[in-house]
């Protein structure tokens, strides 16, 4: 079964998709990474979607549900390497990505989920000074 690699970078995951998306490979991805973020408590998430040229409404549902899966395990997601033609179709089809941050690509968008992350982070009161 084809599987798409999960790479682990200290806290965050990364995830580039290279292949074409199906029900299956969608499937896998979300159990691999949810089983990811749990076991390694990561705070964030980057998929590169640069190699895709074509996103219909089922790759951008995935997008959106693997965010708000990571969201609820306590990570962050960030998308880079959306090609101009693919926010245009993801615009046409309505797909909002509600809670997807997107970054033109990976040096900036790990930039981005650090500094997502980090805010979490002081907000949740793990990274300030005890007294």
């Amino acid at each position: 079964m084809e599987r798409i690699p999960i790479l682990r970078m200290g806290d965050y995951l990364i995830v580039t998709i290279q292949v074409d998306m199906h029900d299956r490979v969608v499937t896998t991805l979300q159990d691999d990474l949810t089983s990811m973020i749990a076991a390694n408590g990561s705070h964030g998430v980057l998929i590169d979607i640069s190699c895709l040229d074509i996103v219909d409404s089922f790759v951008g549902r995935m997008i959106g549900n693997i965010a708000a899966m990571s969201h609820v395990l306590d990570a962050e997601t960030v998308v880079v390497g959306m090609r101009p033609a693919v926010a245009i179709t993801l615009v046409e089809l309505g797909l909002s990505l509600t809670g997807v941050r997107t970054a033109l690509n990976v040096e900036k968008g790990m930039a981005l989920l650090r500094a997502a992350t980090r805010g979490r982070l002081l907000e949740d009161g793990d990274g300030r000074d005890q007294e």
